[in-house]
C-alpha cells in the first residue's frame, strides 16, 4: 500500500503524503513512494504542473525516527523535486517540522493557510538542518533562517511568506484553493517547453548548491544523527520529556 496519494485534473497532478498516523513523516518508504510518483509525474506528457499536499494535519513532521531514511535518499528526493521540469507546488493546510520544511523548500511555489505552522526542531533534539538547507538556504532570509535554525521557535504562515519559505499565505478565513487558484491556472496556461526552461533558470543557483555542499552536508547529517547528545535528543523526543541539556 503506498504512503502518496495521486490525482489529477485538467494538467495538475496533485500528490498527497498520505500517512498520517505517522504525521507524514518522511520514512523510507514515504521517501520512495514520492520519488516513485515524482518520476512517473516527470514522464507524462499531460502533466503541466504537481501540487505537494498531504492528509491529516501535518504536511510533514520530518525524519521518521524509526525508520529514517538514509542522507543521500534525502539528498536525491529533494533535488529530484528541484530538477523536475514541471513546477512542484505545495499546498500546506498544517504542521510542517524539520525535515519537512526541506521538501518545502525543494518545491518552486508554496502556499498556505492561516492553520499551518512551521518549525526547524533540529537543534532541539541534538542534530542541525543540514541536508534540508541544501534548497533552503540559497531561498530564505539569512537573518530570518538563523533565528529559526537556532532557537527551534515556531512561526506561523503570514511569517514564513515573508521570510521567502511560501510564496503566499492565506488570510483568516480564506481557503487555500482559492489562494492557489491563479497560481493553477496561469501554470495551465503556460507551455510546458516554457515551464521546464523558467524553472531552469530559476534553480541554477539552488542547484549549484546542490552541487557544492550536498557530500559535505550528507556527512554532517550521518555524524550527527549517530551522536550521543542526538541518541539523548531523540529519546527524550519519544518519551515526551526534556533532554539533559535543557535548563
Amino acid at each position: 500500500m503506498t504512503t502518496v496519494l495521486r490525482s489529477y485534473e485538467r494538467g495538475i497532478t496533485t500528490l498527497a503524503l498520505d500517512a498520517p498516523e505517522r504525521r507524514n513523516a518522511l520514512s523510507a518508504r514515504l521517501v520512495g513512494d514520492l520519488a516513485d510518483a515524482l518520476t512517473e509525474t516527470g514522464k507524462d506528457g499531460d502533466v503541466r504542473a504537481v501540487v505537494l499536499t498531504h492528509t491529516g494535519n501535518t504536511f510533514s513532521a520530518g525524519a521518521d525516527l524509526n525508520d529514517p531514511p538514509h542522507p543521500d535518499t534525502l539528498v536525491a528526493l529533494l533535488r529530484q523535486i528541484v530538477e523536475l521540469p514541471k513546477p512542484v507546488v505545495a499546498r500546506v493546510t498544517g504542521h510542517v517540522r524539520a525535515g519537512g520544511l526541506g521538501l518545502l523548500g525543494a518545491c518552486d511555489l508554496a502556499a498556505a493557510s492561516q492553520e499551518a505552522t512551521f518549525a526547524f526542531t533540529e537543534v532541539r533534539i541534538g542534530v542541525a538542518p543540514a541536508v534540508i538547507s541544501l534548497p533552503l538556504l540559497p531561498r530564505l532570509d539569512p537573518r530570518a533562517v538563523a533565528r529559526y535554525y537556532l532557537t527551534g521557535e515556531k512561526f506561523d504562515a503570514a511569517e514564513a511568506a515573508r521570510i521567502g519559505l511560501v510564496t503566499v499565505a492565506g488570510a483568516a478565513g480564506e481557503d487555500v484553493e482559492d489562494v492557489l487558484a491563479p497560481v493553477l491556472d496561469g501554470l495551465r496556461r503556460a507551455s510546458p517547453q516554457g515551464l521546464a526552461e523558467t524553472k531552469r533558470l530559476l534553480t541554477a543557483k539552488v542547484l549549484d548548491t546542490f552541487d557544492r555542499d550536498a557530500a559535505d552536508l550528507t556527512a554532517l547529517s550521518a555524524r550527527l544523527f549517530s551522536s550521543a547528545q542526538a541518541r539523548e535528543g531523540m529519546t527524550a523526543f519519544l518519551e515526551r520529556r526534556d533532554p539533559s541539556w535543557v535548563w
